[in-house]
């Protein structure tokens, strides 16, 4: 290389020299880059540093050390948990003699326990990390460590030794780790504990761990929801005792759940799973590696799905269900509740934060060991496995459909392409969805009326014969096959289901306009839960709207005025028309209402109410909404009348104008 070049670089006066190399030492780099260590500084961050003492208190639960732990949550963000384990080691260390294990742990990034595989055969702390992280990132720790009948104590601040490792005295009946601590608002600014996660994050620990006792405690005044102020949990079901209580009375697939567990070969670990296919549901997975939760799965994730796969394949061919071999691992886990929880040695995780399982072997020990007793499942009662296949297979007809499912964008003046549309449907002239509306009429006779009341510019009119087909209670075969919801669904434009775009939607508003009796209530919620378990998110989104059409008109003298029901037209008769003899007539439908009547009385925005229909405020969680759905629609008429007598006396509304 020539002189020339360095020579053609412009010089700085800044110097760039050995002086320029900083050095970070201990647990400095830590507190300069949390993100590195825990993921950040947000909520997320301040409660990764609890999952973090918790998980070494669980390793010596699972090696079988320990078998209570105790959490507790004070005033002032100190948080304490303690293990009846055998206490971390308080002995000079060999390499540092002038400290103690314990000091060296606490202040020694990659240091710990768990590296060579003597002390811990699994557990979820390998990095060597975890407390020493959790010793930087706080103004306050104390750690109480009893073993050999002597309680040791030490202070820590912000990583830094604050005294001597101290003899406290003895005791006869304790033993075990005390790790006691307080963020740093320096790192985490006034964040506090939330009582409600931690508590959800003791309570899941238990499950893993069908061995061990965990006590929960937190200060009353630091609780401002229904969390409770103490708890113990133990669990001998383990992972199926938690799937039970989350399914709870809703209605599955099968009565059993698949549950099980299973050593590997050679002492490799082991592996717990259930798994459960309720009817109604958005399914939901947990994922754990040595007790650590792995959001985003991983290997072990990847295991279990060949296992389900493989085996309904299997199972369908045994039954002569050729449609089998077409079963992926998206239809066998969509709408499953689905938890996984393996053991193993020196588990590679895809970052500090363990977020995602790495390691090869997990995919090929979960498969192996779950195969076999998933072919058990489905096989030892025919009449289960059958009914699980059929479930898959709908699923599958579903995912197919959609996949064929062609998307129906608005026509724009630019777009130059033919639009594939309902031949029953009168569009309206405007491109922009914006102000448009769409009104779903029943029969051709009320789409007449309606037609001639509309605004050609913003409000389109699709006809509808009669009542739907309730999709409630109806495969997605039955339902692909319906002409009206074909019309419905390329109408609308926005695609259903996990497919369901809002921002393709080809109108503001989508308006049910049913007549005012009762077969029109029935279409009306026909057409209501085709929305909510079809397009769901429009009706999130407040896209969803019911029309008010009278039901009698009032004439006397002069005056006329329209009556929704027969309560509003008894409130007319004793205000408006009081003292007068009025004329009253009735209409049997939009039939029978001129387009003048209908479009002042329903479709004129500047005349008209309307009743926004929304999803309640559990629609997050919308298992328990899609339960409500299948009681009130599905199958079986007991469900409907029960709700019935429970509910009838607190019928309510709320009308908005609109």
């Amino acid at each position: 290389m020539s002189d020339d070049l360095f020579a053609s670089v412009p010089q700085t006066t800044a110097t760039y020299d050995a002086s320029a190399i900083e050095v970070l030492e201990g647990l400095e780099p830590v507190r300069r880059r949390p993100g590195m260590y825990i993921g950040g500084t947000d909520e997320r961050a301040l409660h990764h540093l609890a999952a973090e003492v918790l998980d070494n208190a669980m390793d010596e639960a699972v090696a079988g050390h320990a078998n209570r732990i105790e959490v507790t949550l004070e005033p002032g963000n100190r948080l304490t948990i303690t293990d009846n384990g055998r206490g971390i080691p308080v002995d000079p260390h060999p390499k540092f003699p002038d400290k103690s294990a314990l000091e060296v742990i606490m202040t020694t990034l990659h240091s710990g326990g768990k590296f060579a595989g003597k002390a811990y055969a699994t557990s979820g702390g390998l990095h060597g990390v975890g407390v020493s992280v959790v010793n930087a990132l706080s103004s306050d720790t104390v750690i109480e460590v009893a073993r050999n009948k002597e309680v040791y104590r030490q202070c820590f601040s912000r990583g830094a030794v604050l005294g001597p490792l101290e003899r406290v005295g003895q005791t006869q009946n304790r033993r075990g780790t005390s790790v006691s601590f307080v963020p740093d608002t320096q790192i985490f600014g006034e964040m506090q504990f939330k009582p409600a996660r931690l508590h959800k994050l003791v309570r899941s620990k238990a499950y893993l761990f069908a061995g061990v006792e965990i006590r929960w405690k937190c200060a009353p005044e630091l609780i401002s929801d229904d969390t409770p102020v103490e708890a113990v949990f133990q669990f001998p079901g383990g992972l199926g005792d938690h799937l039970r209580e989350q399914i709870g009375d809703r209605e599955c697939a099968t009565t059993e759940f698949f549950t099980g567990n299973q050593d590997f070969p050679d002492e490799q670990g082991r592996v717990e799973w259930a798994v459960a296919w309720p009817l109604w549901s958005e399914g939901s997975y947990s994922w754990y590696c040595n007790t650590i939760p792995t959001p985003d799965g991983g290997t072990h994730e990847t295991g279990m799905r060949a296992a389900l796969v493989k085996g309904i394949r299997a199972f369908g061919d045994l039954v002569g269900q050729k449609k089998a071999k077409d079963i992926t691992a998206e239809d066998v886990a969509t709408g499953a509740e689905l938890m996984l929880s393996v053991f193993i040695r020196d588990p590679q995780f895809q970052s500090q934060t363990k977020d995602r399982l790495t390691s090869p072997e997990a995919a090929r020990l979960v498969e192996a060991a779950v195969r076999d007793h998933f072919d058990h499942y489905l096989s030892a009662n025919m009449e289960r496995g059958k009914a699980l296949l059929g479930l898959i297979l709908d699923r599958m007809d579903e995912r197919m459909r959609r996949k064929a499912e062609r998307e129906v964008k608005r026509k724009t003046a630019t777009s130059g392409r033919k639009l594939r549309l309902p031949g029953k449907l009168t569009d309206c002239s405007a491109d922009d969805p914006a102000g448009t509306e769409i009104f779903i009429v029943e029969g051709d006779s009320a789409g007449g009326s309606a037609k001639q009341a509309r605004d050609r510019k913003t409000q389109a009119i699709l006809p509808i014969r009669g009542k739907i087909l309730n999709v409630a209670s109806a495969n997605s075969a039955k339902i692909l096959a319906n002409q009206e919801i074909a019309d419905l669904i390329q109408a609308i434009g926005c695609g259903t289901r996990d497919k369901c775009n809002p921002e393709n939607l080809r109108y503001e508003r989508i308006v049910i306009m049913t007549d005012a009796d009762v077969d029109g209530a029935h279409i009306a919620t026909l057409l209501m839960t085709f929305f909510f378990q079809e397009m769901a998110e429009l009706v999130r989104r407040g896209h969803l709207y019911l029309a008010q059409p009278p039901l009698y008109r009032l004439v006397a003298g002069g005056k006329s005025a329209y009556a929704r029901d027969d309560e509003h037209r008894a409130e007319l008769e004793k205000t408006m028309f009081k003292g007068k003899k009025i004329e009253v007539s009735r209409f049997k439908g939009l039939g029978e209402m001129n387009p003048q009547q209908l479009r002042e009385t329903t479709m004129d925005p500047q005349t008209r109410t309307m009743i926004r229909i929304t999803l309640p405020q559990e629609y997050e969680e919308r298992a328990g909404v899609r339960d409500l759905v299948n009681r009130l629609m599905g199958k079986n008429p007991e469900h409907r009348f029960h709700f019935i007598q429970e509910n009838a006396a607190r019928v309510d509304e709320e009308v908005i104008d609109a």
